[in-house]
């Protein structure tokens, strides 16, 4: 019982990081990275949910909270900011007391309230289920045989970093290169597909594979195209 209660918690958590990255982005806020790690003298100390770029163009460390913000949260957040030289952003479903809201006023952290989740019934969850299965496999569909999208071949090597990587910066240390041309790739890779711009790092690296997996199919494609070519010249030279 205590192993479904558990499942539920991780369930219920990262349905309220979906969401809020979501709400996020469409306020303005660019999601670059997701589940950052806190290293400090190669040791890792800590790690928050996202890292965004607002609307001001400010860094934000972004934690999201499934329920209410206690003080002990507060502090979480405002002190994992400040280790990685960045505002703290709190989204969660609001304060669990006034004098979680009076430390958040008094240290700058910015919060986001969520309103309750609606609940759906049974037939309502499956078209919603359906929608979106649907959606992500038309556009899987549309990424590996869309004509009009151009895979650029000189980001072939940041795209296979991107793929096998968790993170921007995971991607730019494996390339040796610097984090804003891994930012620019991303930014290239989010104007391809409206799922990417929706989610976060995870939806990027599954374009990534996709495109991947358009390169090969289209080398296949190729390699037969001239296959069939130098077939049908050996034939014409037999006089067949």
């Amino acid at each position: 019982m205590s192993g479904l209660k558990e499942l539920s918690g991780k369930r219920r958590w990262h349905a309220s990081e979906r969401i809020a990255f979501r709400l996020l982005e469409e306020m303005g806020y660019r999601i670059i990275e997701t589940h950052k790690r806190i290293v400090i003298d190669d040791v890792e100390v800590g790690e928050v949910d996202a890292i965004a770029i607002g609307p001001d163009n400010e860094y934000y460390a972004v934690e999201v909270k499934a329920g209410r913000l206690d003080v002990h949260g507060v502090r979480q957040v405002y002190s994992n900011a400040k280790l990685l030289g960045m505002k703290p952003l709190a989204i969660c479903k609001g304060f669990a007391d006034d004098a979680a809201k009076i430390v958040a006023e008094k240290l700058g952290v910015k919060v986001i309230e969520l309103s309750d989740v609606f609940l759906v019934d049974a037939e309502e969850l499956e078209e919603i289920v359906y929608g979106a299965s649907f959606e992500a496999f038309s556009e899987a569909i549309r990424i590996l045989l869309d004509p009009t999208i151009k895979p650029r071949t000189e980001y072939l090597d940041y795209i296979k970093a991107i793929a096998s990587t968790d993170s921007i910066h995971e991607a730019s240390r494996l390339l040796n290169k610097d984090v804003k041309e891994v930012v620019g790739v991303v930014a290239w890779l989010r104007s391809l597909s409206p799922l990417a711009r929706r989610g976060g790092y995870r939806s990027i690296r599954l374009l990534a594979l996709l495109l991947l997996a358009r390169y090969r199919l289209q080398g296949l494609i190729e390699t037969l195209e001239n296959d069939i070519e130098r077939l049908n010249s050996l034939l014409s030279k037999l006089g067949v």
